[in-house]
């Protein structure tokens, strides 16, 4: 009956040989798993150094992990300067999803742990580890994870996390394995990527320094090689807002003369205070500053809130060896990743460039001024030499001639000519003594030079220079004390100008006739504003003009724009 049923002695060697038959062919099916999922790592690790890019690199970094492990969800999270993730790029995730989570996470419970500790770390279950606090509401369900550290070189980059392993599973030490040997080639091809960022940060600074040269050898104006900089500044660093704060005369504050980008109308020809700004920290320090969150930024303390839809940002002072003339500021939108030292290394360089510029600038006006001082002591040498002499001849010949007149009426119109000639030396000599004041010396307190100088001085506020008339006996005939009240109402003047009216030209007029001098100052501007109410400024002029029995009136002319004309007169 054995022998019938198949299960004697003589069968067993046949059930053992099925038995060994059925090992074979399961450790000959996991040597090709592992042959084919070690032919993967290579060509991973391949695909991977080929990149350059390097947000391409870490995007195609994260899409293998995800592949070789058979995970449904990856991320590289990327450690910034303050030990939090400063990017989080995630595979498996979809954009309603990430929407809907908000907030990317900076660096907390599983992920801060591998932060903390730059280790491998696998779990079977997430939330039983101790630092998991849960998941924000609409993320994914997750419940296996396998996370490891990216060096580059001795610095932990950051840490690729993947979890929920297909087929309900968990992650093995062989995933493990696989996982750590792609992060050392990541290390690699992160390494590589930066190298090849700065050999083309190097090359784009290099070529934007030989441009800016090229404009200041040309010759460019002052506004144009500032925006110049500004542009070629923020596309290099891919930043959104570019900003050139210059301080104000007089003042602890500074002024945003050249704003481009980004809510560039918002921030043109603000105020900003020295102290308690993120600029005047760069001005005051001299030296560059950083921030991960402009508008939530410790150092700006004073002053309305504003920077609101900016995060990254970096600061640099804009100086010379003679000290510092302004500053540079660029950032990006709060959605933006943060500025590294690789990319701001070059730019206080930069900035000098901007200061060049600057300092160019006023070197041309001044030889442009020096020469038109040589050119008007020509005109009054020519004037008193040739003119008045000539004048006075004139004058001395119709006196001569009145013993031969015997007509009244030709008397009187000779002797009306001889006044009138007088008159006419005495304008002349005032317009002489005008043409010889110079920066040294007495007459540089004449009121002539005083309205060139600050008409000059309000040039880098205003982003152009106003056109300067003068008439009248201007030096001569204009008490001191009216003479302070005209240059302390242009200068509220010209700052109301470059602060409210978006203009591109001004006109500044001032007459001296009769017992009265007339103060004019139009611009081309967005007109007078209805703000329901009167600006501190104006009162102040309408204050000045009533101490000296003056007024001050203010209308839009037909031809738009703003003007302003202040009146008082010579003798209260």
């Amino acid at each position: 009956m054995a022998r019938e049923s198949g299960t004697g002695p003589e069968h067993l060697p046949r059930l053992r040989l099925a038995e060994l038959l059925a090992e074979v062919q399961v450790r000959i099916d996991a040597i090709r798993g592992t042959q084919h999922r070690v032919d993967e790592l290579l060509e991973a690790v391949l695909a991977v150094g080929r990149g350059l890019d390097l947000p391409q690199v870490l995007r195609h970094i994260v899409e293998t992990a995800v592949s070789l492990v058979d995970a449904e969800y990856g991320a590289l999270g990327v450690i910034g300067d303050d030990q939090q993730l400063s990017q989080f790029l995630t595979v498996g995730v979809s954009a309603e999803q990430t929407e809907a989570i908000g907030h990317l996470p900076s660096g907390h419970g599983i992920l801060g742990e591998l932060i903390r500790h730059p280790r491998p770390l696998r779990l079977a279950e997430l939330s039983a580890h101790p630092a998991s606090y849960g998941f924000p509401p609409h993320h994914p369900p997750m419940h296996s994870f396998l996370g490891v550290p990216i060096r580059v070189r001795n610095e932990v980059f950051g840490n690729l996390y993947l979890t929920e392993k297909r087929g309900g599973q968990e992650f093995d030490h062989e995933d493990e394995t696989v996982l750590a040997t792609l992060a050392v080639a990541a290390g690699v091809a992160i390494e590589n990527a930066r190298l090849y960022a700065e050999s083309q940060y190097r090359q784009s600074w290099l070529e934007a320094n030989k441009d800016v040269t090229a404009l200041l050898l040309s010759g460019e104006e002052e506004l144009d090689v500032l925006r110049f900089v500004v542009e070629r500044a923020r596309r290099i660093l891919r930043a959104d807002l570019g900003v050139i704060a210059v301080p104000l005369t007089d003042t602890d504050e500074l002024l945003v003369a050249l704003a481009e980008g980004v809510g560039a109308e918002t921030y043109r020809k603000m105020r900003l205070p020295r102290t308690g700004s993120f600029v005047g920290t760069a001005m005051t320090r001299a030296e560059p500053v950083t921030s991960t969150h402009l508008a939530k930024d410790p150092q700006v303390t004073a002053g309305p809130a504003r920077w609101s839809e900016f995060g990254p940002a970096v600061a640099v002072p804009i100086g010379t060896k003679d000290g510092v003339r302004g500053v540079l500021l660029l950032a990006r939108t709060a959605a933006g990743t943060a500025f590294t030292a690789t990319e701001t290394a070059p730019l206080l360089a930069f900035a000098g460039q901007a200061a060049l510029a600057m300092e160019l600038a006023e070197r041309r006006r001044e030889t442009e001024q020096i020469a038109l001082l040589e050119d008007r002591d020509r005109i009054a040498r020519d004037l008193h030499d040739l003119a008045i002499q000539r004048l006075f001849a004139t004058g001395m010949t119709l006196q001569s001639a009145l013993r031969f007149v015997e007509h009244p009426e030709a008397e009187e119109r000779l002797l009306r000519a001889v006044d009138n000639l007088d008159e006419t030396i005495k304008v002349i000599r005032s317009t002489i003594f005008g043409l010889r004041a110079k920066e040294t010396g007495p007459a540089a307190r004449g009121l002539r030079t005083h309205m060139v100088k600050t008409v000059q001085e309000a040039v880098a506020a205003l982003g152009f220079t106003p056109l300067l008339r003068m008439e009248g006996l201007v030096d001569t005939d204009v008490p001191p004390a009216l003479a302070d009240n005209v240059v302390a109402v242009l200068q509220e003047a010209l700052s109301n100008v470059a602060q409210h009216a978006r203009a591109r030209s001004a006109v500044v007029s001032l007459v001296v006739e009769a017992d009265l001098l007339t103060l004019t100052v139009r611009d081309d501007g967005i007109g007078i504003p209805d703000t329901g109410g009167r600006r501190s400024g104006l009162r102040n002029l309408e204050e000045r003009a009533a101490a000296l029995d003056g007024t001050l009136t203010l209308d839009s002319p037909d031809g738009g724009g703003t003007r302003l004309v202040w009146q008082a007169p010579l003798q209260p």
